[in-house]
């Protein structure tokens, strides 16, 4: 292999590592957020704080997520989905464009989703959180609550 080809490849893996920097951090935020919730349990009264809406009468979006966070650490999917649905449902999409954006930076190509597709998505996301939230503080709801 020739200098100049090493120089090449070398050059290849330093812009990698840099470009791969933002992702590996992102897997390292939920990993510890992850780990930090399986250890402790925000089943219990009070583990985690007080959450605001909870203290105000009411369950947001968000009511239940880190309870289904540590179920799903212990495989009870089940008690996961009862914890709070939108969240779990929501997972493989958040997967999925967790993926495609960490593909695009290990291949150099930067994925670029088309700004009206982003915008409907995230339209529905927000329409689906305030009819979860509306409907889970209902008593036809209340199935949904945390």
């Amino acid at each position: 292999m020739s200098l100049a080809a090493t120089a090449v490849r070398a050059t290849d893996a330093s812009a990698r590592r840099r470009r791969m920097a933002s992702p590996f951090l992102v897997a390292g935020g939920i990993t510890a957020a992850t780990l930090a919730l399986h250890f402790r349990d925000p089943h219990a009264e009070g583990s985690w704080g007080l959450c605001p809406s909870a203290a105000l009468g009411f369950s947001c979006p968000g009511c239940g997520g880190l309870r289904a966070v540590n179920d799903l650490t212990d495989l009870r999917f089940l008690d996961a989905v009862s914890s709070n649905l939108l969240f779990v449902a929501t997972i493989p999409l958040f997967a999925w464009i967790f993926w495609r954006w960490s593909a695009g930076r290990w291949t150099g190509r930067a994925w670029d989703p088309d700004s009206r597709i982003v915008a409907r998505v995230s339209a529905v996301l927000i329409a689906a959180m305030v009819v979860f939230s509306v409907v889970r503080n209902t008593p036809a709801g209340s199935w949904l609550a945390p």
